[in-house]
């Protein structure tokens, strides 16, 4: 392994997007946060979209702060995103509106119109991901139900990733992890499904060619160079899906463990070398998607900390400003497994008052009724570590393969009360961190590309060696396997 490399890892999650430079020096790794911005959903008359433009302009500066301390001493970039959701483009490369937010209101009833078109059994079968509305396929079929002027006009789509990197370079592609996101890839085939895309009427042509995680896109343009004082810095594609990226950096060492990327989402699995895609794969709505080597993440999506974020959201909106550390103290103190709820539930897809919704989904279910903000957070923390509970179940069964611990990395681990709840609802030795594990794999996987690392095993021998970890047992199991039990009767499959 050389000596220090510098890199640059742009992390843009559904909260917040954070440019990191990562310091590789002799197997160790430091990382330092350079630009830190806000993102969210923006609201016009025709949807929810993000604001892509403020986005690529954070991008942006943040190279270029990172470039003013640093210099030339900058061999990479590396950008990675949430899943599902892309930008269209015209013949002349421009992007046709701004994208859409993957919780937009279009989406609704995509599923029941797409299995019209193609029974669900043979969608799974081609693509072996699990049925969400958001995701891209149902986005685009949303737009052939309402012949919208930009799908018709577009001559390329390209995931969110995709489109930063065709800004930065000019190249045009979708990296595999990504991809396989959009419920429009046949992860046996190697391709995109085109009889799944033919079925629903989305046009083939608009789909990029793809290519596998760590492949070198090629220097920043001209214009962008300039623009940021970035000269001679390769741009390099990691696994551009953030949860593809942070399973880089499981600084695992058991053979059988599962993982968990923690934050608005808690995305849940493990690794495969093969698709996993079966009549029980397909009954527990699991998904097959991409990662590093030509691996398969086969995991579930489940609703995270979006429930706590929210929470706080509405609560501020009314002039009670809480940090996420006020509301979890708040939850410690307040009695345990009173109420629960389905953090999967409909009831909490969109934006809104999720405290209320949260009671009115207790009321319904003839639970006690959270009121105060300790028990409604307890309430929302307790079920989703029974939840994962749940998953980890679907997962071992699935496989054949029992879990010897579950790792949990990304912005999530801070909450060390869902950190316990997580290994007393699961039974497993639970280890947690990095916290920056998604910056950190999508630093590794640069560092592979350019040959200063020479494979994943001794990436994640970085990992051990540069962050520290934090180990929790289970405890009270037989209340939480009392809870489990009440647990399963709110599952709304």
């Amino acid at each position: 392994m050389d000596n220090l490399t510098n890199f640059l890892a742009v992390d843009l999650g559904a909260e917040s997007g954070r440019v990191i430079l990562g310091k590789l020096d002799s197997g160790h790794l430091q990382l330092e946060e350079v630009h830190r911005f806000a993102n969210g959903p923006v609201r016009t008359p025709d949807g929810l979209h993000w604001d892509v433009l403020r986005l690529w302009s954070e991008i942006k500066t943040g190279i270029g702060m990172a470039v003013h301390k640093y210099g030339t001493q900058i061999a990479g970039i590396g950008l990675d995103t949430w899943g599902v959701d892309f930008g269209l483009l015209d013949h002349n490369g421009a992007l046709l509106g701004n994208p859409y937010h993957y919780r937009d209101s279009r989406n609704d009833g995509m599923l029941e119109e797409a299995f019209m078109r193609l029974p669900r059994d043979l969608i799974f079968e081609q693509t072996g991901i699990q049925f969400m509305q958001i995701n891209t396929l149902y986005q685009l079929l949303s737009m052939v139900k309402s012949q919208a002027a930009a799908l018709s006009a577009a001559e390329t789509l390209l995931m969110m990733p995709d489109l930063f990197n065709y800004w930065l370079t000019g190249v045009k592609t979708s990296e595999f992890s990504i991809a396989s996101t959009s419920q429009c890839y046949d992860p046996r085939q190697g391709g995109w499904s085109l009889p799944v895309l033919k079925a629903m009427g989305i046009p083939t042509h608009i789909f990029a060619p793809i290519v596998q995680p760590g492949t070198v896109l090629g220097p920043l343009l001209s214009e962008v160079a300039e623009e940021t004082g970035a000269q001679n810095i390769q741009v390099i594609a990691p696994a551009t899906h953030d949860t593809g990226s942070a399973a880089v950096a499981v600084p695992a060492t058991e053979k059988d463990y599962a993982w968990i990327s923690s934050g608005t989402w808690s995305l849940m699995g493990l690794d495969s070398t093969i698709p996993v895609i079966t009549p029980e794969s397909l009954a527990f709505n699991l998904t097959n998607e991409g990662g590093v080597y030509g691996s398969i993440r086969l995991l579930k999506n489940i609703t995270g900390l979006w429930l706590v974020q929210e929470c706080r959201r509405t609560w501020a909106a009314r002039g009670q400003e809480l940090s996420y550390g006020e509301m979890t103290r708040l939850a410690a103190d307040t009695a345990p497994l009173k109420s629960l709820v389905d953090p999967d539930a409909p009831d909490f897809s969109r934006p809104g008052d999720m405290p209320e919704r949260i009671r009115e989904f207790c009321r319904r279910t003839g639970q006690p009724v959270p009121e105060s903000k300790g028990e409604i957070i307890r309430c929302a923390l307790e079920s989703l570590a029974l939840k994962y509970r749940s998953v980890l179940i679907m997962l071992e069964s699935v496989t054949g393969r029992q879990m010897e611990a579950l790792h949990i990395v990304g912005g999530g681990t801070r909450n060390r009360l869902l950190n316990q709840f997580a290994a007393n609802a699961t039974g497993l030795k639970t280890i947690t961190g990095p916290v920056e594990a998604t910056a950190i794999g999508n630093i590794l996987m640069q560092a592979v590309a350019l040959g200063k690392i020479g494979s994943l095993s001794e990436g994640r021998e970085v990992v051990r060696q540069s962050f520290e970890v934090e180990t929790y047992q289970p405890q009270d199991r037989q209340a939480w396997d009392d809870a489990y039990q009440r647990f399963t009767s709110l599952l709304a499959g």
